[in-house]
């Protein structure tokens, strides 16, 4: 008897949070709230973006060429891959 009462109040409390919850989202209240709130979120967006400063580039010509056939670069190893699967005798 004790378990058909705790199914049936658990069963009317799930069923009870489901409708107002649905009926509370679907209120015209609702959406028109957040509809006004996404309207304040675009113009505030807006407002910030005009507020910007935009700087000037300044990374012109900051990258340099490094040459290859410079002597510090000498020290470097020349890796034979292809010639290692070639000689597979």
């Amino acid at each position: 008897m004790f378990k058909e009462i705790k199914l049936a109040f658990y069963i009317i409390t799930i069923s009870l949070f489901l409708f107002l919850t649905s009926k509370y989202y679907f209120s015209d209240a609702n959406i028109k709230n957040y509809f006004r709130k996404i309207n304040n979120i675009d113009q505030s967006i807006k407002n910030i973006g005009e507020k910007l400063i935009v700087l000037e580039s300044d990374t012109e010509n900051i990258i340099q060429d490094v040459d290859k056939n410079n002597d510090t670069n000498k020290k470097t190893k020349n890796f034979s891959f292809w010639e290692l699967l070639n000689n597979n005798d």
